[in-house]
This record gives C-alpha cells, sequence and structure tokens, in this order.
C-alpha cells in the first residue's frame, strides 16, 4: 500500500492528516447510510467492485454512477450523481485525480455530506472548493480498509 497520506478535510477549513483524521472517519462511517459511488465498474477484477461489494455486504446502501454500466452489485446505476433519486451521504470516487473536479461540483449540487477519494487519488482544488461549500472532503484513502479498521467501533 506504500505511505499513509489520508487527508481528511473538514466543512470549514480544518485539514486533518492521517491518524487525527480517524475519529471523524469513524463518525462519519457511523452516521452514513448512503453511499454513491463514482466510476464502480461491474467487473469484479477491479477495486471499485470489490470494495463496493464489500461496503454492501456490512449494509450501506450502495448507488452505482457510471454511464457505461446499467446494474452493479444488484443495484441500478446511474449516469450523473444529478440523476439518482434519493439522498447520497457519502460520494466514493473511483476516478483519476484529473477527473475528480466535476464530481465535486456534482457532490456539492446534490448536498452530498462527504466526498471520498479512494487511495492514490487527491486534488487539492477539488477538495478546496468542496470544504468551501460545506463538504467534508477525504482524500488518497481507501473506504474498505479504514472500515474495516474500524470494525469493532462500528458494529452497531
Amino acid at each position: 500500500m506504500g505511505g499513509h497520506s489520508m487527508r481528511v478535510h473538514i466543512a470549514g477549513g480544518v485539514e486533518i492528516g492521517g491518524h487525527d483524521g480517524g475519529d471523524r472517519i469513524t463518525k462519519i462511517l457511523r452516521e452514513s447510510k448512503t453511499i454513491a459511488v463514482v466510476g464502480l465498474s461491474s467487473n469484479p477484477m477491479r477495486p471499485s467492485f470489490g470494495v463496493t461489494e464489500y461496503m454492501q455486504g456490512v449494509g450501506y446502501r450502495i448507488i452505482p454512477v457510471n454511464p457505461n454500466e446499467t446494474e452493479v452489485l444488484g443495484e441500478k446505476s446511474y449516469a450523473r450523481l444529478e440523476d439518482v433519486p434519493e439522498k447520497i451521504d457519502i460520494v466514493n470516487v473511483f476516478r483519476r485525480a484529473e477527473e475528480v473536479p466535476p464530481v465535486v461540483e456534482s457532490a456539492i449540487r446534490i448536498g452530498a455530506r462527504v466526498v471520498w477519494m479512494q487511495s492514490g487519488i487527491a486534488n487539492e482544488e477539488a477538495a478546496e472548493k468542496a470544504r468551501a461549500a460545506g463538504v467534508t472532503v477525504i482524500e488518497d484513502a481507501c473506504i474498505l480498509v479504514e472500515h474495516r479498521r474500524r470494525a469493532v467501533e462500528l458494529k452497531p
């Protein structure tokens, strides 16, 4: 996995590196119900599939957002976040860093609480924009890894 360079940007301007962001993440994972996964692939070999399958398995409502898919993991896929008819807590992003800004714009538009960029994905500009709009941003962290790390605390 390499160095853990996770960053948590909290709405209102605080940035927490690595471990200090931990409690904030526990809170986010505990309070969130619905995760829209942007770039979710139906190919079981892709990281997005395995990660999302895990999150679905531990009880989150998963909504695939990918114009190239019709259904993933038994859930209808939407072309854009704006097309999803329900409230989204976390927007989990499996897209290259340069493709993140439009996703963040959409996340802000739909009133998502959190934008979560997976391991290896970070976009400072997009993170700043989200945070300025009151959205918490997690960069360069795998939601599966972070959930598993806190599985005991997150038990209902």
